[in-house]
């Protein structure tokens, strides 16, 4: 067991991860009103879009153009993702994003086949590639990280020991390249971690990676996000991925219940709540919150944009009080 950070990064994937799995097209004006008002609440990165085949995820089509009309904000890091040197290429190329790297492989074959059409070696291979790139480019690398890191809806759950094993590869392939990954990040991709789970295998890699940081990246299908974050917070985990509302979910987790990134907002409540420093504006990111369900046209399932923040209920309690006295 390990102390409470005294501080926690947060990452949020609502404009990106959150809104790929909508039905309705999200025009690219109300991706980038998102965006903006995202950009003032604190957040320190926001991932904006993803370079990948619009056909396959046709609410990315607009890539591009978000990165062209976003108003970037000081302090804020402004990221996209890509699965290949073509997606990397066109992420590059807007000359508007942060880039930073990671090399990422996943550990469930039938998985990595339907959200990338790839196995494990051409995955390694593909991560080997961009690692060169990254390199010769002078992008640094601050992630090596495990997609389908808990279990998979297709090919059940995932040894412990083949985490251990990718995170090795990563970590060879950053060597290789001169790259200095600080960070292993856990993506709980299909919704199947539990606090048991998160508590054994970043214990694992605590103790076989001693010097790297650990970041987690959960999502909330079967309602486990929030416990699992209070999981990796005992064991000293300091990097969050988080979607505002709850926004997403996985178009290719094969289930249809898949649900988005834990709550940014109801993160951002808990942490506060045990003293824990986010840099985030609570207030404001209840509005964002309630922006991005007028967005998409239906309710989103986090919870504190109704159940609202508690320190403006203590401030109006106090106030009461004051009165009365």
């Amino acid at each position: 067991m390990y102390d409470f950070p005294k501080a926690v990064a947060i990452k949020e994937e609502g404009p990106r991860e959150g809104f790929q799995i909508e039905k309705g097209q999200i025009s690219t004006d109300d991706k980038v009103r998102l965006i903006d008002a995202l950009s003032l609440t604190g957040l320190q990165q926001i991932v904006v879009c993803s370079f990948v085949n619009p056909k396959v995820v046709p609410q990315m089509a607009d890539a591009d153009e978000i990165c062209r009309r976003i108003t970037r904000q000081p302090g804020v890091k402004y990221t996209g993702v890509w699965l290949n040197e073509k997606g990397l290429d066109r992420a590059k190329g807007t000359g508007v994003l942060d880039i930073t790297g990671a090399i990422t492989l996943t550990a469930s074959a039938t998985f990595l086949q339907k959200n990338q059409n790839s196995s494990f070696e051409h995955n390694q291979a593909e991560a080997s590639r961009i690692a060169a790139n990254f390199a010769a480019s002078q992008i640094p690398v601050r992630n090596v990280n495990v997609a389908s890191a808990f279990g998979c809806n297709f090919d059940g759950d995932i040894p412990l020991e083949r985490v251990l094993s990718l995170i090795d590869a990563g970590l060879r392939i950053a060597r290789e390249n001169d790259l200095q990954p600080e960070r292993i990040s856990l993506l709980d991709t299909m919704g199947w971690a539990t606090p048991v789970a998160i508590r054994r295998t970043v214990g694992a890699i605590r103790e076989r990676f001693p010097d790297k940081q650990i970041g987690l990246h959960l999502h909330d299908t079967r309602g486990m996000g929030i416990a699992n974050a209070y999981a990796g917070l005992e064991m000293g985990v300091t990097s969050f991925d988080a979607c505002v509302g709850g926004l997403g979910g996985c178009p290719f987790a094969g289930n249809p219940g898949a649900a988005g990134n834990v709550c940014t907002e109801d993160l951002v409540f808990m942490l506060n709540e045990m003293g824990i420093e986010t840099g985030i504006d609570l207030d404001k990111l209840i509005e964002c919150a309630q922006l991005a369900e007028e967005i998409v046209g239906h309710p989103l399932p986090g919870r504190v944009k109704l159940g609202r923040n508690l320190d403006r209920i203590r401030d109006r309690v106090r106030q009461a009080q004051a009165v009365a006295a």
